[in-house]
């Protein structure tokens, strides 16, 4: 009998509606989901790529010669950290990965060549050795007064809150979604008992038991959610396929943001979105019916 009681209410004209609704609250989910995963690598990526390095700038003297003088304490500065424990190289940038770095703010046309930019040494840390950042500092501006050094824990924090905020926004939508639908699909089963009131109170009568007359409903809701879900899904995951070859056609990444496409081993956890979905419903709808009946009868 189990098997024949999601045959026996008709499916409503009216379905249609809330499968739109839920394809759609399927298709928010995931990108959500989706965004959490993005945060989460950048977060990581960010971190791999700083955690290991320092930057020390040397700015172009005020007085004098600023081209002699910033020549000079950047030799100063280089045999600094190469005499420094701890660190296991240090080069000085070029004048083309500087003008890279400042891309993004001036342009590729602006013009820089009269601009006297200040020198950056990039400087890796041994694997599992610590660096006496400050004691590096006081050192370094002894030798040269326009040296500064930079170790990112401030933007490696900083990029940590914002990718944080990310990822509890993106788990704030999920929960408001999860709501949405199990509140979009009680108002629907509630209605369609409210329509099917005669066969409801006809297999009453004949002895159904509340347990059955929800199986005739929540498999119902949860076969049209699993398949209305998994068409938003599949929604969601084109558009990170298509986020992520948009620079075949020209367009261009947004510069310090991470790229909005997914990579295919984080394609499978949009899968969780249906199940999620379905079960949701059909939870929703086991509950809404046997509160509904036992009201009645």
């Amino acid at each position: 009998m189990s098997d024949r009681a999601t045959y026996i209410l008709p499916r409503d004209k009216g379905a249609a509606p809330l499968d739109f609704v839920i394809a759609v609250m399927a298709f928010l989910a995931a990108l959500a989901l989706g965004a959490s995963l993005v945060a989460t690598r950048a977060a990581h990526g960010w971190q791999s790529g700083l955690s290991d390095r320092i930057t020390v700038q040397v700015m172009p003297p005020e007085q004098g010669d600023a081209r002699a003088g910033l020549d000079s304490e950047t030799k100063v500065t280089l045999s600094v950290l190469d005499a420094t424990p701890g660190i296991a190289h240090a080069s000085l940038l070029s004048d083309a990965q500087i003008n890279a770095l400042v891309e993004p703010w001036i342009g590729k046309d602006g013009a820089v060549s009269g601009i006297p930019l200040p020198r950056l040494i990039d400087a890796t840390i041994v694997p599992g050795e610590s660096i006496d950042v400050n004691g590096l500092a006081a050192k370094l501006k002894k030798a040269a007064p326009h040296a500064s050094v930079d170790d990112h824990r401030r933007w490696i924090s900083r990029l940590h809150g914002v990718a944080d905020a990310v990822r509890f926004s993106a788990y704030g939508i999920l929960l408001l979604i999860a709501g949405a639908t199990a509140a979009a699909v009680s108002f629907a089963t509630r209605a369609g008992l409210d329509a099917h009131h005669e066969m409801v109170a006809l297999l009453h009568q004949m002895g159904a038991l509340p347990s059955f007359i929800a199986r005739a409903v929540e498999w119902h809701y949860f076969l049209s959610a699993l398949f209305a879900a998994a068409l938003g899904t599949l929604c969601a995951t084109l558009f990170f396929l298509g986020a992520g070859g948009l620079e075949i056609f020209g367009v261009e990444a947004v510069p310090f943001l991470p790229p909005l496409s997914l990579k295919w081993i984080e394609f499978p956890w949009l899968g969780a979105v249906p199940m999620a979905t379905s079960l949701i419903a059909w939870a929703t709808a086991r509950i809404s019916v046997l509160s509904v009946v036992k009201a009645i009868y």
